[in-house]
């Protein structure tokens, strides 16, 4: 990816910091985009920089009015007139909780971070992505599970996806690929307390196939391969990069 340019959104921590680091790595310049923790995103600029990277930390809260116009101020100013190649929707609010108690202003607030904000992001983003340019979008394994207390976040997923699909048919002229990313359970510095209760890191590894909780970096891997030049004709998919949670039964054979 030398002399490539990748915009990640809400790459202070977790996901969004290893995919901005894990394209850094692979030679794209990043800019690395924040809502609120700063100094987050001066970190993960940090240990890109220390890699002999190159980034540079933009802040928009999304959400807010006039959020994508604030971003892309920043992200003009970090390309210098250049071109961007790759674009990560990660940045996302997290599930407000199960339908008896989510409420109006809760989900709007989903909606308008996890739906509005991707879908206008790359409508601003369009003029300035090179022709086999590269859009993903993190989405997540709740979009194909029945999980009750993140109905208004999986419908958030949802939207995004069915987003990415229709937006893959018509840019797929310019050569530029769509697609969406669908982690699981993944283990971050973030949420690492919520795995540290009891009995709950084993609930979820037993009922994923590859065994384990999944580590940020396994996502940004995913993110780093549509990126490259290897998934050119990958388009239009949502990747589940869960290490197959929620499967069906592990159901052990005879004498094993």
């Amino acid at each position: 990816m030398d002399g490539r340019t990748a915009l990640v959104t809400g790459a202070s921590r977790g996901i969004g910091q290893a995919i901005a680091i894990r394209l850094a790595a692979e030679g794209a310049m990043v800019v690395v985009h924040f809502g609120t923790d700063k100094d987050g995103a001066l970190a993960t600029v940090g240990e890109i920089e220390r890699g002999g990277g190159r980034a540079v930390a933009v802040g928009a809260e999304l959400g807010a009015d006039g959020d994508v116009e604030t971003l892309f101020a920043g992200v003009e100013a970090a390309l210098a007139g250049g071109p961007l190649d790759i674009l990560v929707n990660n940045a996302a609010a997290p599930p407000a909780g199960p339908m008896g108690v989510t409420t109006p202003a809760e989900f709007d607030r989903l909606f308008r971070v996890n739906v509005r904000a991707p879908y206008f992001i790359i409508q601003r983003a369009l003029p300035l992505l090179r022709d086999g340019g590269r859009i993903i979008t993190i989405s997540s394994v709740a979009t194909r599970m029945a999980n009750p207390v993140q109905t208004s976040f999986a419908m958030t997923k949802g939207a995004v996806e069915t987003m990415s699909l229709t937006l893959a048919n018509e840019l797929g002229a310019r050569g530029i690929t769509v697609n969406a990313v669908a982690p699981g359970a993944t283990r971050t510095p973030a949420n690492g307390a919520v795995f540290e209760a009891p009995g709950v890191a084993e609930l979820i590894a037993g009922s994923t196939a590859l065994d384990r909780l999944g580590e940020a970096g396994d996502v940004a891997d995913v993110v780093a391969f549509l990126a490259s030049d290897a998934a050119r004709w990958v388009t239009g998919q949502v990747i589940d990069a869960s290490g197959g949670l929620f499967l069906g039964p592990r159901l052990q054979a005879a004498g094993a």
